[in-house]
């Protein structure tokens, strides 16, 4: 094969191959998957899916309000946790407000 015939083979090769991969960006990029759901959250966390500081949140578990796990030596808010101590302050104030 002369060397005219071999470039244009590579050239041919290249333009086909630039389609490819021009052609469809989807089969590029893989599929991901949805990120888990986060059960446990840190303290931190905590705080600011209840809009409070972080001290706050601290003290909150202190107390046992905000029921909190140990995983070694991790503190961690399960969001169950937080929504039990929502539903807790929204039952008190009720419950505390005077019958219109």
């Amino acid at each position: 094969m002369s060397t005219n015939g071999r470039n244009a083979e590579i050239a041919e090769l290249i333009a086909r191959l630039t389609v490819l991969m021009t052609a469809s960006p989807e089969r590029q990029v893989p599929a991901q998957r949805p990120a888990p759901v986060r059960v446990l959250l840190t303290v931190e966390e905590a705080a600011e899916r209840l809009g409070i500081g972080k001290t706050k949140a601290y003290a909150l578990v202190k107390a046992g309000s905000l029921e909190s796990v140990l995983i070694g030596r991790l503190r961690r808010v399960h969001v169950d946790a937080i929504d039990h101590y929502t539903a807790r302050l929204v039952a008190e104030q009720s419950s505390a407000r005077p019958a219109a």
